[in-house]
């Protein structure tokens, strides 16, 4: 299996970030909901209970889940919508006004009042996470909300260009949905690029273009095919049989990515993270660079280059973080110093 540290050139990396801003906006499809970080300090134990105490001193709400793509995706000047489930409650107002503080579109959200809108809240000290609190409902969506859905996502898939399917398995992307949306898609001669999760049978995403999927649940998705033990090659080799699927980005945290496509071998893009500090959303990021780049003309080999770039500027930064084009030219320059 070839390893490649960089064979991409700044000048490269440049042309491709150059490009994102024009190319057609990207509709992302999936579970959406609200990460809160509550930070404090411990300095007690509760004489209620053996807890901790945590005494707050900030507090803070981002997009999370599927809306964190639309989120990278803005950073790097790529425009897109989001399509997802959002209860009729205050949290999904507040879901809509964090997608208007960013820029986002609201068009794409059907609302739904039996369920709640996602929200989590990580409570954490400046030295470890102390909790997670989940506001959700993890059924799949009723049938009328999912035809209610898919009327939406044909509405815009016509005028965007390449699809992201981000699965959280908190009911919105059930099978149909998504076996509608992928051959819907291409019937329109869309790119399907899909972010799985790792306890849904791999079945469930046959036929998309891009499979990501990180090496845990790489290693689950394949036993619901058969593949109890397999070197990271014959986990995307697998996929790429079994499931028709063009081409597999598997990344493989502190080793990097391995990316294979349809009759060629697997090549393995070293990781390029320097430092990490939290690794939330880290996934968002990468399926984010990879669709952008490849829609603006990159190579997956060079999409992959790139994705590893973001992901190594987000685990960097405390929280679901983003990265803009800046950071991801300064980071490529420190990390690949290509001028030497």
């Amino acid at each position: 299996m070839q390893k490649i540290p960089s064979k991409m050139s700044l000048h490269r990396m440049q042309q491709i970030l150059e490009k994102m801003p024009s190319i057609d906006p990207i509709l992302v499809i999936g579970d959406v909901g609200i990460d809160k970080y509550t930070l404090g300090e411990v300095s007690r134990i509760s004489p209620e209970a053996p807890v901790p105490v945590v005494e707050v001193t900030k507090e803070w709400t981002k997009l999370g889940l599927a809306s964190n793509i639309s989120h990278n995706l803005q950073t790097v000047n790529v425009r897109s919508t989001i399509c997802g489930v959002i209860g009729n409650d205050t949290n999904g107002d507040l879901f809509e006004r964090l997608l208007e503080e960013s820029k986002l579109s609201t068009w794409g959200l059907v609302r739904d009042s039996s369920r709640p809108t996602t929200f989590k809240e990580r409570v954490t000290t400046p030295i470890q996470q102390v909790c997670r609190i989940d506001y959700e409902k993890t059924t799949p969506i009723e049938a009328e909300l999912e035809l209610k859905l898919m009327e939406r996502i044909r509405e815009f898939s016509s005028g965007h260009g390449a699809i992201i399917l981000e699965d959280y398995a908190k009911g919105t992307l059930t099978s149909k949905l998504v076996a509608e949306i992928i051959q819907d898609g291409h019937k329109k001669g869309k790119k399907i690029f899909v972010d799985p999760y790792r306890t849904k049978p791999a079945d469930t995403y046959r036929n998309c273009d891009l499979f990501k999927p990180n090496l845990a649940e790489g290693k689950m998705l394949a036993k619901s095919l058969g593949m109890h033990d397999g070197h990271w090659s014959d986990i995307t080799q697998l996929f790429i049989d079994r499931l028709n699927i063009a081409m597999v980005a598997m990344t493989l945290g502190p080793e990097g990515m391995i990316i294979q496509e349809k009759g060629k071998a697997p090549v393995h893009v070293p990781t390029a993270a320097t430092e990490v500090f939290d690794v939330s959303g880290a996934g968002d990021t990468t399926i984010s660079l990879l669709t952008a780049s490849m829609a603006a003309g990159a190579t997956l080999e060079e999409a992959a280059i790139i994705g590893n770039c973001a992901a190594g500027v987000v685990v960097g930064k405390k929280g679901t973080a983003t990265v803009d084009q800046q950071e991801l030219i300064e980071f490529f320059t420190n990390k690949f110093n290509p001028a030497k």
